[in-house]
């Protein structure tokens, strides 16, 4: 480790500079990175990413600021610290393997750079709502030890739509700057068709320049498109992406690990899991977890300290009785 980061990283701290201690913190985990202190680099970036524990980010490193529209004072994305793990998705390999693949890769982004490799950095996770895409964005950014930006679409498309176009520049500057994983959730809003005769030409506008800007974008963040309405993005914007990543709805096996996972982190009596993982077949990741949580939640306030097969069967009823 050099002397040199470690100057500009106490510096940073009892100067109060954020952005820069980040950047020195990041700097020394990629050289441990680059002597293959595999370990090491992981454990000081999820001690950056972790707000629980003992060396919790907050206390070292507060949120960056998030960009805002200046014109109407408004943030243009929310920022958190992630909190979600790999280790908490239950997804197809289809969908997982390639989230992991591009973690390692960014992690060797300069092995990569010195054989002049473009990296992986624009994503487009696709499928049902309530499938997994949000989850796994903020996994990849706990694994990257990155903050976690999600862009306020309703804050970035304008009520004046010439202003659109800066807003999303904006936000790509900010991922030009330092180093995030930033979320385009409902990404269909921004990307829509060109051809479609239902809207106007400023919207036209819009997606040209925001497929110029992606094309163009070569900053350190990973940038992540979800939707749920991929036939509505316009053809030209899925080559943008240097990968797409599909998010089904889990299968019946998948529902029961889903189930097994939330229910150990919860007092659980004889649950039956392969009965309720059944009854659950077709609905979405969103909705095991829905069920899960709505039947402890019934037997807290019933004064019960436990979730039964009774409760849960009861919550799975409520589950299946609403939208997905």
């Amino acid at each position: 480790m050099a002397g040199r980061e470690l100057k500009q990283i106490f510096s940073a701290y009892t100067s109060g500079d954020d952005a820069a201690f980040r950047r020195a913190a990041l700097t020394i985990i990629e050289e441990e990175e680059a002597k293959q202190h595999f370990a090491l680099a992981r454990d000081l970036r999820k001690r950056i990413a972790d707000d629980d524990s003992e060396h919790a980010a907050s206390d070292l490193v507060p949120l960056p600021a998030a960009p805002r529209d200046p014109d109407h004072d408004v943030p243009l994305a929310d920022i958190l610290w992630p909190q979600k793990t790999f280790a908490d998705l239950v997804l197809a390999p289809r969908s997982s393997d390639p989230l992991m693949a591009i973690a390692v890769e960014t992690k060797h982004r300069r092995l990569l750079a010195e054989h002049r490799v473009p990296p992986r950095r624009k994503l487009m996770f696709w499928g049902p709502p309530g499938c997994g895409k949000s989850s796994a964005a903020e996994a990849l950014a706990n694994e990257l030890g990155w903050p976690l930006m999600s862009v306020r679409i309703d804050s970035v498309v304008s009520s004046f739509l010439g202003e659109t176009s800066a807003n999303l520049r904006r936000i790509l500057e900010e991922a030009r700057a330092s180093q995030w994983v930033v979320v385009f959730d409902e990404f269909d809003a921004l990307g829509r068709q060109r051809n479609d005769p239902t809207e106007h030409g400023e919207i036209k506008r819009v997606v040209s320049s925001f497929l110029q800007m992606l094309e163009r974008f070569d900053g350190p963040s990973i940038l992540i498109a979800a939707t749920n309405h991929e036939k509505l993005l316009d053809d030209a914007l899925w080559r943008r992406f240097d990968d797409v990543v599909e998010f089904r709805r889990p299968t019946v096996a998948q529902i029961r690990l889903l189930l097994r996972q939330r229910l150990a982190t919860i007092p659980s009596h004889r649950p039956r899991i392969d009965e309720s993982a059944s009854r659950l077949r077709g609905m979405p990741h969103a909705a095991v977890e829905y069920a899960v949580w709505d039947a402890y939640r019934t037997q807290l306030v019933a004064g019960e300290s436990r979730v039964t097969s009774t409760a849960l069967s009861a919550a799975i009823d409520r589950t299946r009785q609403r939208p997905w």
